[in-house]
């Protein structure tokens, strides 16, 4: 068994830019996978400022996330839709579009979609 592990978001050991400045993805890597927190700007969309990142037309990661701040509306590519605010928790399944509502950043912890999200 591995003894404690401590790794900081605001050291991360990767940081990946969203299009347009509009955000980024900080990321540890643990043994079971990667964690990230996202910080996604107003008018940060997942089709316009990581779509041309990822080459696919809906996001295509499956996400289990915490939102700390801000808001986000996403729309399954089947028309389902909800909006996640501070304090909810989301699983998302791949097969969505994404974006910020409101004049507030919303900040996302993911500890499933990120190992590969918006990577190049």
């Amino acid at each position: 068994m591995a003894g404690l592990v401590r790794m900081s978001l605001d050291e991360p050991e990767e940081v990946r830019p969203f299009e347009g400045g509009m955000g980024q993805m900080a990321l540890v890597n643990t043994a079971t996978g990667g964690v990230g927190r996202g910080v996604f700007e107003p008018g940060w969309q997942w089709s316009k400022h990581v779509a041309p990142i990822a080459g696919t037309e809906s996001c295509q990661a499956s996400h289990a996330g915490y939102v700390i701040s801000g808001r986000m509306k996403i729309v399954m590519n089947d028309g389902q839709s909800e909006e996640f605010g501070p304090g909810d928790f989301m699983v998302c399944p791949p097969g969505h579009d994404a974006w910020v509502l409101g004049d507030e950043a919303c900040v996302v912890l993911d500890w499933q979609g990120f190992a590969d999200y918006a990577k190049r």
